[in-house]
């Protein structure tokens, strides 16, 4: 294993447990202030996620997102390759996708303008580290070649770390909304 490899991992440990702390604390409020900045965003096509395990849960800031305009969950088509967006409703028919995470029945791909991009931890200069498959650096590279995307980082204070393994290839985040606060980085 490559010392980066050895990095990243060590790195994911540590954001693994502090966000299982800080699920583990969750009073079921924490979307407040991603509710905040989507409002800011009516009608702008978006992307949320699924939470799965103790990652922070998006769903009902999405919910009041998708009574303005059209709301996807990430779709896993295969290793290597950039998710797709399904367009997702609440309280709308789901089934099973890899991981663990929820996805539409019925597949209605688009390409969102805004996607909420869950993680393991998080810099202060937009960094992130995700579980390891590259899944939204790769979806985050493709849609921006096609259009200006913002990638908002939804995670935990307790997430941040003071510094990232990062590789050339990680696409930065565009903004940063905690339970807590809302960090703009001025991309």
């Amino acid at each position: 294993m490559s010392d980066l490899a050895q990095l990243k991992l060590a790195a994911r440990k540590a954001g693994f447990a502090r966000r299982k702390a800080a699920h583990a604390a969750d009073n079921g409020a924490a979307s407040a202030y991603l509710s905040e900045v989507l409002a800011g965003y009516r009608g702008v096509p978006l992307s949320g996620y699924m939470p799965i395990r103790t990652e922070i849960d998006p769903l009902p800031a999405l919910a009041e997102a998708a009574a303005h305009g059209p709301v996807g969950v990430p779709v896993i088509q295969g290793d290597g390759l950039p998710l797709k967006f399904s367009r997702w409703q609440p309280g709308g028919a789901l089934r099973d996708g890899p991981f663990g995470a929820q996805v539409p029945l019925v597949d209605d791909f688009f390409d969102p303008e805004i996607v909420i991009v869950p993680m393991v931890a998080f810099d202060l200069r937009g960094g992130r580290l995700g579980y390891g498959g590259g899944f939204y650096d790769r979806t985050l590279e493709r849609l921006r070649s096609i259009r200006p995307t913002l990638a908002i980082g939804f995670a935990y204070e307790a997430q941040q770390a003071e510094t990232l393994p990062l590789e050339p290839t990680d696409q930065p985040l565009d903004m940063i909304v905690t339970e807590r606060r809302v960090l703009s980085l001025g991309r």
